[in-house]
């Protein structure tokens, strides 16, 4: 069957407006690849959310000349637990690096990359919602709700977030948890240290940003109900509560939002459709490394397109991306589903502290740690 393309890419999100400027740049021409979004063009990069990434992820996105200007350094990463002892302290003088990692705005990055596709001449195809994609004789055929079909050698999906009633059924069985996040002022701030803290119902971060915090407060949904009505004097008391007097006084919150969380890391590649990104796993927020894993999940596939036949790419592609794809899953899934399913104050809560504890005062655990949330699982 004649195709339309050689390389469709659906999602022009973060990774996969990333994974076109690679292929690019690997020698693919512009006119093989289409790149595929449901979303006008505009509002993606008015997405205020904040994003946290890692050092690793900087030089993917400095390569590519889409490293935004507007990004907060994280020099000092503290994880603790509420009410016990131990605790660790990742500082980025210890690998001889500049940062552990970044505080970004999302719609700054969509904007960066989306400047290098259109210096790229790749064709955009938006607003498209795509109903289907379907295997066809030499690819897949993508189906649309309000365009003519487009048959291509290999389809990527990089959109990610968007799930089925089957799926969000089991994200919200499996976790239990809903995610608060709003930008948060201090009166003692520590300039450029990032603060993960678990509490009774999960994690609590803080990400330095301009001139406060991003705060991501994982929580059971009916805590979460209950902190999004609260008005702001009574919800910083909380966070304060919560948190602790490390920064001092809590004393500005903007708008609160919530979203569901869980975990979809059950990869279906086939012959002629592989997923990246969201697409194949999206993970619970804590440690912050979701974005970061489907950034190196691009880096891989495009390295792959550019030597091996697209016949083959989807079974290559997920054999060298399995030992990163499950140690990230499974360590992010882990942290969760220990204050997703465990009492307040359970005994197996304590554990982590105890094991903070102990990584601090073992350098080649914190090592390991450090390297897997700069860098990712590298065989």
């Amino acid at each position: 069957m004649q195709t339309d393309v050689d390389i469709a890419i659906c999602g022009a999100g973060p990774v996969g407006l990333a994974l076109a400027v690679m292929l690019v740049q690997r020698g693919i021409a512009p006119s093989c690849i289409a790149l595929i979004d449901a979303r006008p063009a505009q509002q993606a990069v008015r997405d205020p959310r904040s994003i946290a990434l890692s050092w690793g992820s900087r030089q993917i996105l400095e390569q590519l000349d889409a490293w935004p200007s507007a990004a907060t350094a994280i020099e000092q990463i503290h994880v603790s637990r509420r009410g016990h002892f131990g605790r660790t302290l990742i500082d980025r003088s210890a690998y001889r690096l500049p940062a552990l990692g970044y505080v970004l705005r999302y719609g700054a990055i969509v904007e960066a990359l989306e400047r290098q596709v259109a210096k790229s001449g790749i064709r955009l195809i938006r607003p498209a919602t795509v109903t289907g994609i379907l295997d066809v004789e030499g690819g897949a055929r993508i189906v649309f709700g309000n365009q003519p079909s487009l048959v291509a050698r290999l389809v990527v999906q990089a959109e990610g977030g968007v799930f089925g009633e089957q799926e969000r059924k089991k994200l919200h069985r499996d976790y239990e948890q809903t995610a608060v996040v709003a930008h948060v002022k201090a009166d003692a701030p520590v300039p450029h240290r990032a603060f993960e803290r678990f509490c009774d119902e999960g994690p609590l971060a803080l990400l330095p940003q301009e001139d406060g915090y991003a705060l991501v407060w994982c929580v059971r949904p009916e805590s979460a109900r209950r902190l999004l009505a609260l008005e702001d004097r009574k919800f910083l008391e909380e966070l304060g509560h919560a948190f602790g007097t490390r920064l001092g006084r809590f004393t500005g919150v903007s708008p609160r939002g919530a979203f569901a969380l869980g975990l979809n890391a059950h990869v279906a590649d086939r012959r002629h459709v592989v997923a990246i990104g969201n697409a194949a796993q999206t993970l619970h927020p804590v440690a912050g490394q979701g974005l970061n894993l489907g950034l190196r999940d691009a880096t891989v596939l495009a390295n792959i397109l550019q030597t091996e036949s697209l016949e083959n790419a989807a079974l290559l592609f997920t054999a060298a991306r399995r030992s990163d794809r499950r140690t990230t899953t499974r360590l992010t899934d882990l942290m969760a589903r220990i204050f997703a399913s465990s009492p307040q104050g359970s005994p197996v809560q304590g554990i982590l502290g105890l094991s903070l504890g102990c990584i601090d005062g073992l350098p080649s655990a914190k090592k390991l740690l450090a390297e897997q949330m700069m860098y990712g699982r590298r065989n």
